[in-house]
């Protein structure tokens, strides 16, 4: 965590004292270096200790940033088979701080970034991935009726409507001509599956450090970042972590590529795509390797808005923000090779 905030804590503590029952200043703030789209800032006070997310500053993306989304999906999965932080109290006045906010529980556990766990014993490492798949189909379990989430997105083809959304973002947000990603872009646009019907929550970045895990033992306390949850396809979510895994190992990428996952405990692509598929009831996916070649493109063109942040001097992290737009055409290169290999 790091000192430096931007919140005026006078308007903010005053605030919080008017519309969150239990919370008493003085309050002080230190910003989480992670949230590279959302700053997150860990508040304390005499009362306790909470979690603060706002929208960045400056002119934003249409749609993007979506706090209030964020609580309202936390708020609607308290008590379910999904671990998530008590949601408190939502903030959509910019007034206050100059965005909108929430103030959530301050959840205690630990988080990884890095997915070979390199500080675990095999036994945990295997218990941690069992979690994540377990939490995974628990997510696209929901019943969106019972949780008042049946409207938390559209209906129709989830993959028309996403690769649409993100070009758009992409365009919007393009700074030089990647021709692996005009490529994927028009390959993906020509080979979007019929709609099968399926239709569940879904997170949206769902990967090993956007979870927090019990300080002792592999069970997972919290799920984090749902700024890009929605209703949609189950195999986006899914898709996107196998993505992640081909990437380069250590922290920046966040891969297991090259890794002996055997000897680390750690499962086997196939074999985690089957695990989930029996949590799911599912005989199997076919053509994964188009659920695959969106991830990549679609994570590409998120870190495209998150280097164009960097430049327009916006981003949370802006030295971060620039290195990881910089990856931008090996994730287009990896949909390419996923895409040939559908």
């Amino acid at each position: 965590m790091t000192g430096t905030t931007d919140l005026d804590l006078e308007r903010l503590t005053s605030w919080l004292e008017q519309n969150l029952a239990e919370f008493k200043g003085p309050a002080r703030v230190e910003k989480f270096n992670r949230g590279q789209s959302n700053p997150t800032f860990q508040l304390m006070s005499a009362s306790g200790d909470y979690v603060l997310r706002r929208k960045p500053p400056g002119v934003l993306l249409k749609s993007a940033h979506a706090v209030e989304r964020e609580f309202r999906v936390q708020k609607a999965l308290a008590g379910s088979d999904v671990p998530v932080a008590k949601m408190h109290v939502l903030c959509e006045d910019d007034t206050v701080i100059g965005s909108a906010f929430y103030v959530m529980e301050l959840v205690k556990g630990r988080n990884f970034d890095d997915p070979r766990l390199p500080d675990l014993n095999t036994e945990t490492r295997a218990g941690i991935y069992d979690q994540m798949n377990r939490v995974l189909a628990a997510i696209h379990g929901v019943d969106l009726e019972v949780s008042g989430l049946s409207d938390f997105g559209p209906d129709g083809n989830y993959y028309r409507r996403q690769i649409d959304r993100w070009t758009r973002q992409y365009r919007a947000s393009e700074t030089e001509t990647i021709a692996d990603m005009d490529a994927l872009i028009a390959w993906l646009d020509e080979n979007v599956p019929n709609d099968d019907g399926r239709r569940t929550l879904v997170h949206g970045d769902y990967r090993i450090d956007n979870l927090l895990f019990a300080e002792n033992g592999p069970a997972c306390v919290a799920v984090l970042d749902w700024e890009l949850s929605t209703i949609g396809h189950p195999f986006a979510d899914l898709a996107a972590l196998i993505m992640q895994w081909q990437r380069p190992p250590g922290t920046e990428g966040r891969g297991l590529a090259g890794v002996d996952r055997t000897r680390l405990g750690i499962p086997e692509d196939q074999a985690f795509i089957d695990a989930y598929c029996e949590r799911a009831r599912l005989t199997g996916i076919p053509d994964f390797g188009f659920y695959l070649a969106f991830a990549f493109f679609r994570m590409g063109a998120i870190l495209q808005g998150v280097k164009k942040r960097a430049l327009d001097g916006n981003a949370s992290n802006p030295e971060l923000g620039l290195r990881l737009g910089a990856s931008v055409p090996e994730y287009a290169a990896g949909g390419l090779k996923a895409a040939n290999c559908h």
